[in-house]
């Protein structure tokens, strides 16, 4: 915050090599520099995207000092990947509607709306494009979302222990590859055709889904 104490020489700052984001989970205040630098990077990619992101505006919105953002992130790239990594702390749980078709209905509506809730569709559209941009960006996306399914893989383990699902002795359901499957055609509406997304796409995407997994789509073995 404005009140830490920097080093002298701001010239070399960005020259060793910043840790790993997220490779800590400290409290206090570094838990609460931590949340203030992503609010900042998650407004500056809203409001300017990727290529106008700079260490002196988020320097300037989270009352951190750009010396500290280069020493503890390196640089642009690891400012975003951190929010990302942080975005993935949160104690989100995947619905639990007592149903294969409830969960998957349910889940689907959360992909929609979060992408189309005027307060947290832009920052989590401008993460991806972000994403386009920035190899370390990808790569903190793609951790993100690889957790955020492993998350959702316990819809389909209750399914199958509730016989929804046929499983033949030595089959296995790629719970992974269902889950992805549900929310691919909104993903797909958003960023490739940039066509709207709704509640009646999320249901369609959701009833595919389920209609493949019945059809033992995601079986192996």
């Amino acid at each position: 915050m404005s009140g830490e104490t920097e080093p002298a020489d701001e010239s070399k700052a960005g020259t060793s090599t910043p840790p790993t984001p997220g490779t800590r989970r400290p409290g206090g205040r570094t838990a609460r520099t931590r949340a203030a630098v992503r609010d900042a990077v998650l407004t500056g990619l809203t409001e300017h995207g990727y290529p106008g992101l700079t260490i002196e505006y988020v320097a300037e919105h989270s009352g951190v000092h750009k010396t500290t953002l280069y020493r503890r992130w390196g640089g642009v790239d690891g400012l975003v990947a951190d929010a990302l990594d942080l975005a993935g702390e949160d104690t989100w749980l995947p619905p639990d509607t007592g149903s294969l078709a409830g969960d998957l209905r349910a889940l689907a509506h959360e992909v929609v709306d979060s992408f189309t809730d005027p307060g947290a569709a832009a920052s989590g559209s401008a993460m991806i494009a972000a994403a386009f941009q920035s190899e370390r960006a990808a790569g903190a996306l793609r951790a993100y979302y690889a957790e955020r399914f492993a998350r959702c893989e316990v819809i389909v383990a209750r399914a199958v222990g509730r016989g929804e699902l046929p499983v033949t002795e030595g089959a296995v359901i790629d719970a992974g590859a269902l889950v992805r499957s549900v929310s691919a055609p909104v993903f797909f509406r958003l960023f490739i055709t940039r066509e709207p997304v709704d509640g009646v796409l999320a249901d369609q995407s959701a009833a595919a889904a389920l209609a493949a997994a019945r059809a033992g789509a995601f079986t192996t073995g």
